[in-house]
């Protein structure tokens, strides 16, 4: 599983922060961050697609957001009983505590 979050947050980290340094032109001397790579990758992309190149990020940001929800769904049915075990303390524990509070204010009452 530790090797599955590391495939998958990898590629996503490394686009991201691709992303936000050519965006902004942060290029610490390397030809790859500036905003030049940066609008010619999205011209490029955009004449493969046949779609504006301004419409390229909202498009790939839903994309990261629809497979994150895949991924962390995934993650929640391998460790489902470990959540319902959670989830069923809590519940106990919030069901019992205003049980508590109404004993400890009867006991401090005069």
């Amino acid at each position: 599983m530790k090797w599955f979050l590391i495939f998958w947050g990898g590629p996503i980290v490394f686009l991201a922060g691709w992303y936000w340094l050519s965006y902004y032109d942060i290029s610490f001397g390397f030809y790859m961050f500036s905003r030049q790579v940066h609008d010619l990758t999205f011209q490029i992309y955009g004449n493969i697609l046949g779609i504006p190149p301004e419409t390229i990020p909202p498009l790939v940001a839903r994309a990261i957001a629809v497979d994150s929800l895949v991924v962390f769904a995934i993650l929640a049915f391998r460790k489902r009983k470990a959540i319902a075990c959670w989830w069923q303390s809590r519940q106990a524990s919030k069901s019992s505590e205003p049980a508590l509070a109404s004993k400890e204010s009867l006991s401090r009452a005069p």
